[in-house]
């Protein structure tokens, strides 16, 4: 599924796709949306990638000053891919975070 903008979700979230342990990589981008970042530097939220329960990256802090990271990850057998995304700061105004670019190479 292509999220012309990327896939866009407020802190706290986690998305979960079913990936059947057939994909290759993950990629993506993940960073405070530019709404947000124009309406106000107050956002922070931390994003990480779970693999059947298992953390395969955590991104640190995430601000709008700070930009977007990338994510590559390995996830060959990974039968549920979990996106999550929490606030960073205790204060849940401007936290919008994209999961940008974000593909799944399947073998």
């Amino acid at each position: 599924m292509t999220y012309a903008k990327g896939l866009g979700v407020h802190a706290p979230s986690e998305v979960v796709y079913h990936l059947g342990g057939t994909a290759d990589r993950f990629t993506a981008l993940v960073g405070i949306d530019d709404f947000s970042t124009n309406q106000g530097g107050t956002g922070a939220t931390k994003a990480s990638v779970r693999g059947d329960g298992k953390v395969l990256f955590t991104s640190g802090k995430l601000t709008g000053a700070g930009g977007p990271v990338q994510v590559d990850l390995d996830v060959r057998g990974v039968k549920l891919l979990h996106l999550v995304v929490e606030d960073a700061n205790a204060n849940t105004a401007l936290d919008h975070t994209s999961w940008a670019l974000a593909r799944v190479t399947v073998r």
